[in-house]
């Protein structure tokens, strides 16, 4: 039985947090386009089932698509008709005076209010979304959620327990070409033993097992990467917890050609063995063989 595309259509009231939404579905997987016109909805669906490059699509409808009153609640009992799709409304709101106060701190206008006060737009168009707001699948209240939580609240609703949407990227490097800028944690391995030194082994990269073996072979090194490993298995979690979408951990030694590689490497290995999502990159590597 082919499985059901995931559909979700993001709405609710102006200021109530759709663009946060958008990034929580983005970083769940999901092909997310914004200011979707409801007519035009349907055929979209279409066009990227019949892509077969995406099984989750979350689209917003808000009132800034012309008809978007008259025409988001036809668009979604057509949806909802359809076998080949699991399609859920979600409504995000929060309390009238938190509204205004938003409106206020990013100095826009209400798009219902061009005219009058910020508040006057607010409650016409939360009587205009009455209706809407009573067909939705989930609701969510805005109104006391820091960020963090509003996507927190999303990945837990609509994530269906897919733990492995969090990102691990293993990075090596060499200090003498400077810091990687994006990287979240950063290991120094220039006290393990240097395969440089070697001359058998000054010319291949911790990708070769002689190097791999030389590197991990003392008890520090041993240690060392006991610890290390121990130390990720138990933050993972807790970045997880805390809606982080992604870590990158960078493992440096001097040239970034032998320890780092080695390190990262094995980490790379055992965190795949733990379930996680890891790309293994190693910056410096390929300038060694330039030399």
């Amino acid at each position: 039985m082919t499985e059901k595309m995931k559909v979700v259509i993001i709405t609710g009231m102006s200021g109530a947090g759709k663009t946060l939404a958008v990034h929580s579905f983005e970083d769940l997987g999901y092909f997310v386009i914004d200011n979707m016109l409801p007519s035009l909805a349907e055929k979209f669906v279409d066009v990227i089932q019949e892509s077969g490059e995406f099984t989750k699509l979350a689209m917003v409808m808000d009132l800034r698509s012309r008809g978007f009153y008259d025409k988001v609640l036809p668009t979604l009992y057509e949806l909802k008709k359809r076998s080949d799709l699991a399609v859920k409304l979600l409504f995000l709101d929060a309390n009238n005076v938190k509204l205004v106060s938003r409106y206020k701190e990013t100095r826009r206008l209400h798009p219902l209010a061009r005219q009058g006060r910020i508040l006057d737009g607010v409650e016409m168009e939360r009587q205009l979304l009455s209706d809407l707001k009573s067909h939705a699948d989930v609701i969510i209240d805005t109104t006391d959620l820091t960020p963090r939580n509003l996507k927190l609240r999303i990945n837990k609703l609509f994530g269906h327990g897919e733990g492995t949407n969090f990102f691990i990227e293993i990075m090596s490097f060499g200090f003498k070409y400077g810091l990687p800028l994006d990287a979240d944690i950063v290991m120094d391995a220039r006290f393990l033993p240097n395969p440089f030194y070697i001359p058998e082994l000054k010319h291949l990269t911790g990708n070769d097992k002689a190097v791999q073996d030389y590197v991990m072979k003392g008890k520090t090194a041993q240690e060392f990467y006991a610890h290390l490993l121990s130390l990720l298995r138990n933050a993972m979690p807790g970045y997880i917890r805390e809606g982080k979408s992604s870590l990158t951990v960078a493992i440096g030694c001097t040239g970034g050609q032998h320890r780092s590689v080695t390190i990262a490497n094995r980490l790379a290995e055992d965190l795949k063995k733990d379930g996680y999502r890891v790309n293994l990159y190693h910056r410096d590597v390929a300038k060694a063989n330039k030399k």
